[in-house]
């Protein structure tokens, strides 16, 4: 099952992305459904839990404001409109994981974003991902000091990629 719920996560991503590029591009067509439902049909053998995928697009889309209220002040040097599509949405996908999904354990939740980062994202991806991730987990376990820890820029940045 995990190795389907990862599969699961790559769909999600792939869903995400092509959305939020559509959306960039003013596609007036864009349907997240029709976008959701083939990529599932791709994978549709392989894939056992097809909700966990759709949970996971709708969640984020629906709780996107939220998401990107609780990564700002975690990652303050970085915009959350100036870091990469790939590493945004990765990010957006794990956290949304982290606060909605407590049937996965939290180390999963990143080593799964960090693992979607480094197939995905920049050279510097998983690094960034892992960073905002654990401090935000952190953050969940002592609640008292949210700034704390950073992640820090890297020399050869996770800026905007489009």
């Amino acid at each position: 099952m995990a190795s389907n719920r990862h599969l699961g996560r790559i769909v999600a991503l792939q869903t995400l992305y092509e959305q939020e590029f559509r959306l960039s591009c003013n596609d007036t067509n864009l349907d997240v459904d029709e976008i959701l439902q083939r990529n599932i049909n791709r994978y549709a053998d392989t894939i056992e839990d097809q909700d966990f995928i759709v949970k996971l697009v709708k969640g984020v889309i629906q709780e996107q404001a939220e998401l990107d209220a609780a990564l700002q002040p975690v990652a303050p040097e970085w915009p959350i409109d100036q870091i990469a599509r790939m590493d945004r949405i990765v990010l957006r996908l794990g956290l949304y994981e982290l606060l909605h999904e407590p049937s996965v354990p939290p180390k999963v939740v990143i080593n799964e974003a960090v693992e979607l980062a480094k197939a995905f994202g920049g050279e510097n991806s998983s690094k960034f991902v892992n960073g905002v991730l654990g401090t935000v987990l952190r953050n969940q376990e002592s609640p008292s000091d949210t700034t704390s820890e950073t992640p820090k820029k890297s020399s050869t940045s996770s800026k905007k990629k489009v």
